[in-house]
């Protein structure tokens, strides 16, 4: 398998080019002292340790698995001294609060480095200390002073980690209909008793102490979603001051045999009147939870960022070497024997297409992480704004990122041929360990029902109009640009078609609701091959500049124009079949009765 390197160049292009992020932070009071100095030597350093300590465990833990044991579930080798180091370096403690032994570096920051850097390096190992970062934020938002003081630091320090406990066996995203239960204690605890499946990093042998943030019901508590309080339930009880006491009454009955991401350790636990506390209020938990689950699936959608850019690295690597055949106009070496399949123009559609969505979705989810930070820096009517941006964006991020990464996974072994689907050369395993992003955090047909049913109709088009005014304001400003136009024409055109796609929709849902389930994946996947369009036009912008400028770098920028022109000419027309999909409404799928699926 090729190595991994991490993509310097493009990360400092977005971060520092494209998006000012100097200028971002300074114009945020908590943020004003972060200089670009500080985050390149913070990107180097972490490159370092993705590149030489997590790259070369990534196929050691797919071929060794994660081991269950009486005594808690076994990580691959070198996945628990990976972490230690990982936790000796402060990486856990990159975004946290300074007053809570954090670094107070800005969380669109840390993602880069803990979400990107890692992730793209050896995903299954970043699961580990990802899924803490969740569940820092939401005992940090709904915790008592009492539980943050007691939990919160040990967290923030990375020697304990932390899990997200939803599903059941009998319910998935429905949690209306979750069974595990929380009776009061004397003491103001609870004792919570249920089975939880699916449980990512629910159980290791690389912390000392695991901290689950957990669903269930309190006795009295209503039917459905509305009856749903959060817990904090830990793997060892936690002493008064601070030491870990005896081990709490929730336990890893079994770890699941899955297609990939095998060196994460997926779990069912079991809580037997396990101690826990409640996090926010009675019967809120749902809300709470959300918390946790919009910080995931952010996160998630940068899987699909990190799928794509290892399985391009791979096969362009790959493509550069293997020889074979001769180039449609003529040798390109005559004194060797064939020429590198690079030069044949269907690899090279496949290796543009990773490209474009890598560095798209690069581009795409760098921009949602500044508006995290305005959203949560209480900046007024600036800060509500981002937060709506954030809601509508959120799961075209998760769902459509994801479903392009599988793409890019999926030519990377098309790119190898035979070759790729033989485990020893690591292309397979891009493809099922990057499978799961496109499932977990809400499946892309609910994150598609999420953005139109709630967030597109449910707003009665607001939160998109708020979008499309941006895209508006930045094709007005450039229309005058000669150099720009193949991109400018297109993306207002776009512009306003989907705003007269969604009348149409939302017309027809008036009619018949079934309408909008049916557009609504079509929808989403209109939707996100149009906020690529939109990244890939402003890069093209900045490289043209640059260029007109003169740089050193002249291909680089070259690359990026070329790499916005193939997405336009070659991508963006496959939202014409999507708009086709979508008008063709619900009657060709609703039309089926039951009896006609028997065979």
């Amino acid at each position: 398998m090729a190595d991994y390197q991490t993509p310097l160049r493009d990360i400092n292009f977005v971060l520092f080019e494209l998006l000012d992020a100097e200028a971002h932070y300074k114009a945020i009071p908590a943020y004003q002292d972060i200089s670009r100095d500080l985050m390149t030597a913070v990107i180097e350093e972490a490159a370092k340790f993705a590149d030489n300590v997590l790259a070369p465990l990534y196929q050691v833990g797919d071929r060794e698995g994660c081991t269950w044991t009486p005594e808690g579930v076994k990580t691959p080798t070198g996945f628990k001294e990976a972490y230690q180091q990982y936790v000796e370096n402060g990486w856990p403690a990159m975004s946290a609060p300074v007053e809570m032994g954090g670094q107070g570096l800005p969380h669109s920051f840390g993602g880069v480095v803990n979400n990107e850097i890692v992730g793209t390096a050896n995903w299954p190992w970043g699961m580990y200390p990802g899924l803490s970062h969740g569940a820092k934020v939401t005992l940090e938002t709904h915790g008592t002073e009492e539980l943050i003081s007691q939990y919160l630091p040990k967290m923030i320090e990375g020697s304990w980690t932390g899990t997200m406990c939803l599903t059941e066996a009998h319910c998935g995203t429905d949690l209306g209909l979750l069974r595990t239960k929380a009776d009061p204690n004397p003491d103001g605890s609870y004792r919570l008793s249920g089975t939880k499946i699916f449980i990512s990093a629910g159980d290791h042998d690389m912390a000392e102490n695991i901290i689950h943030i957990v669903l269930a019901r309190l006795p009295d508590a209503p039917a459905g979603t509305k009856g749903i309080s959060l817990f904090l339930v830990p793997k060892f009880k936690v002493n008064e001051d601070g030491s870990i006491g005896d081990r709490n009454n929730v336990n890893c009955g079994s770890i699941e045999h899955k297609m990939g991401i095998n060196g994460s350790a997926t779990c069912v636990l079991n809580f037997e009147e396990a101690q826990g506390f409640l996090l926010g209020e009675p019967n809120k938990g749902l809300p709470a939870m959300f918390t946790f689950m919009n910080t995931a699936r952010i996160g998630t959608a940068i899987q699909g960022l990190c799928t794509a850019e290892r399985a391009f690295q791979g096969a362009l690597e790959y493509a550069r070497e293997r020889l074979q055949m001769r180039s449609l106009s003529g040798p390109k070496n005559p004194d060797a024997e064939a020429d590198p399949i690079i030069v044949h123009p269907n690899v090279r559609r496949m290796l543009l297409t990773q490209k474009a969505f890598a560095e798209g979705g690069r581009a795409f989810i760098y921009w949602l992480g500044t508006l995290l930070d305005i959203a949560h820096a209480d900046m007024g009517e600036q800060s509500e704004a981002c937060e709506d941006l954030l809601s509508l964006l959120t799961p075209i991020a998760k769902a459509f990122l994801t479903e392009t990464g599988l793409e890019a996974a999926n030519y990377g072994v098309q790119i190898f041929g035979g070759h790729g689907y033989i485990k020893e050369w690591g292309m397979e395993q891009i493809v099922r360990d990057g499978r799961i992003a496109t499932i977990y955090e809400g499946t892309t047909g609910i994150q598609s029902i999420d953005l139109l049913g709630r967030k597109v109709l449910g707003s009665g088009g607001e939160l998109l109009k708020n979008y499309t005014k941006i895209v508006h304001l930045f094709c007005k400003e450039h229309a005058g640009n000669e150099a720009m136009q193949e991109f400018i024409e297109p993306l207002q055109a776009m512009n306003k078609e989907i705003g007269e796609l969604t009348m149409q929709i939302g017309a027809a849902a008036m009619e018949n609701p079934e309408e909008a389930g049916a557009a609504s994946v079509d929808y989403l996947m209109y939707s996100g091959y149009f906020v690529l369009a939109h990244m890939w036009a402003k890069m093209a912008l900045l490289a043209h500049s640059k260029l007109e400028e003169g740089t050193s770098e002249e291909s680089f920028y070259a690359a990026k124009i070329k790499t916005a022109r193939f997405y336009y000419q070659r991508l963006l027309p496959r939202t014409a079949m999507h708009k086709q999909a979508m008008l063709s409404g619900a009657e060709n799928l609703m039309s089926m009765a039951e009896e006609n699926f028997k065979f």
